[in-house]
């Protein structure tokens, strides 16, 4: 690829975070043609649910939010040390957890805002280092907050890398999150607008999952570099009307690894900024 291509393709996806006019007066939104709403969640498809606990009460959580907010930080080195079914459920209900039903199925209101309350995304998981949870991939159901588990698998390391892009350090994580856009969720009220705003959408989510670490002692590492095709076919995704765009590490820490942390960006000292 030639510099001339480079920079036009760098225009394109510059021009795709406008709101430009659009040019046919004409065009409306599915939502605004009278087009039914797609559904709210996704149902499950295996048996096998685990309800997830609530009694976060008894959880350890730092609820200096100052703190929090000033503690939070991108981790990379995890210790293969298992994190409680609770901890796993707080970080859930904070990422994506149904709080009320609106309207008759019309929308639902959660943990995290959304551009028209449509929170077109859904939770995937692989799990290796969780207390009552065998590894595997799994299915967050956030209408009754719980899992299910689509494929026990023991041994996850080789997928991880491979779904991370050979970023190996997220081998020793307890749990991947993988989030799945169902694209025309914000594509019926958006049209051709859903995914710029579906990219906001998802920085409000990612940020929820950071804090509730953070709050738990827990660390965690959002990764836009993926192996969307080995990932989509691990859900069982068909890579278009829904597909696998981030990835979310999470795992437990250890306060002595922090200079580890810190090394890890060493290389910039290299550069006159």
């Amino acid at each position: 690829m030639n510099e001339s291509e480079i920079r036009e393709k760098t225009a394109a996806g510059r021009a795709f975070m406008h709101m430009a006019k659009e040019e046919d007066p004409d065009y409306k939104t599915d939502q605004y043609s009278g087009v039914k709403q797609p559904p709210l969640f996704k149902d499950p498809v295996s048996e096998d649910i685990v309800k997830l606990p609530m009694d976060f009460e008894n959880l350890s959580v730092n609820n200096d939010f100052l703190n929090v907010v000033n503690s939070r930080t991108s981790h990379r080195i995890y210790r293969e040390e298992n994190i409680t079914l609770r901890e796993l459920s707080f970080i859930l209900w904070c990422a994506q957890g149904v709080k009320d039903l609106r309207g008759k199925s019309y929308a639902t209101l959660r943990t995290v805002p959304c551009g028209g309350a449509r929170h077109e995304f859904e939770l995937y998981l692989c799990i290796q280092h969780v207390e009552d949870l065998k590894s595997g991939f799994y299915h967050y159901l956030p209408q009754s907050h719980s899992l299910e588990c689509l494929q026990e698998k023991e041994d996850v390391k080789d997928f991880i890398s491979v779904s991370m892009n050979g970023q190996d350090w997220a081998k020793k994580a307890g749990v991947i999150f993988y989030f799945d856009m169902v694209a025309y969720r914000a594509e019926w009220r958006y049209g051709i607008y859903a995914h710029r705003i579906a990219l906001v959408d998802a920085g409000y989510v990612s940020q929820n999952i950071y804090l509730a670490c953070t709050a738990l002692g827990l660390g965690g590492c959002a990764i836009g570099s993926i192996g969307e095709d080995v990932c989509n076919e691990a859900f069982g995704l068909d890579g278009d009307e829904e597909f696998i765009f981030l990835g979310h590490p999470i795992g437990r820490v250890k306060d002595e690894d922090h200079q580890k942390e810190l090394d890890f960006y060493s290389f910039v000292h290299d550069y006159d900024l």
